[in-house]
C-alpha cells in the first residue's frame, strides 16, 4: 500500500494490543512475566541438554559394549586360532617355540590394528550438547538486544 493507509497501518502495528498491555501493567507484573519467561526458557534449555547428553551417552554405551564384545570374541578367537596355527607351524619348523613366537607376533599385529580402529571410533564421540550451546548463545544474544 501507498499513501495515508500505509502510514496508518504501521502506526497500528506499533501501538497494537501488546503495547497497551505493557502500558497497563505494573512494573511488578512485568518483572514477574519476564521471570516466568526466563524460567520457562531455562527449563527448556535444560531439557534440551538432557536429551542431547542422553543420546551421546547411549552412543557411548553402545560403543563400549561393542568394545567389550569384540574383546571377548577376540580373546577366544585368538586362543583357538593361535593353538591351531602354533601346532601347524610346529610341524613345519620342527620347533614349538618358534611356532609360538610367530603366532604371538601375528596376533600382536592384529591387536594393534583393532585398537587403532577402536580409538578412532572413540574420538568421534561428542559429549558436548552442541544444540544446547548454540541455543544458549542465541538466547544470550536475544537478551542483549532485548535489554538495549
Amino acid at each position: 500500500m501507498t499513501g495515508p493507509d500505509a502510514t496508518q497501518s504501521s502506526v497500528r502495528i506499533d501501538s497494537g494490543p501488546n503495547m497497551q498491555d505493557v502500558k497497563q501493567s505494573s512494573v511488578g507484573e512485568l518483572v514477574r512475566e519476564v521471570t516466568q519467561d526466563l524460567t520457562k526458557l531455562l527449563t527448556q534449555e535444560l531439557e534440551l541438554a538432557k536429551v542431547e547428553v542422553k543420546a551421546e551417552a547411549k552412543k557411548a554405551g553402545k560403543t563400549g559394549a561393542a568394545f567389550g564384545g569384540a574383546g571377548a570374541a577376540g580373546y577366544f578367537a585368538v586362543l583357538f586360532a593361535s593353538l591351531t596355527l602354533m601346532f601347524a607351524l610346529a610341524n613345519l619348523f620342527d620347533s614349538i617355540t618358534w611356532a609360538a613366537l610367530a603366532v604371538t607376533v601375528l596376533w600382536a599385529i592384529v591387536g594393534a590394528v583393532l585398537f587403532s580402529k577402536a580409538k578412532k571410533q572413540a574420538k568421534e564421540l561428542n559429549p558436548k550438547p552442541e544444540v544446547t550451546v548454540q541455543t544458549l548463545k542465541e538466547d544470550a544474544q536475544w537478551a542483549k538486544t532485548r535489554s538495549s
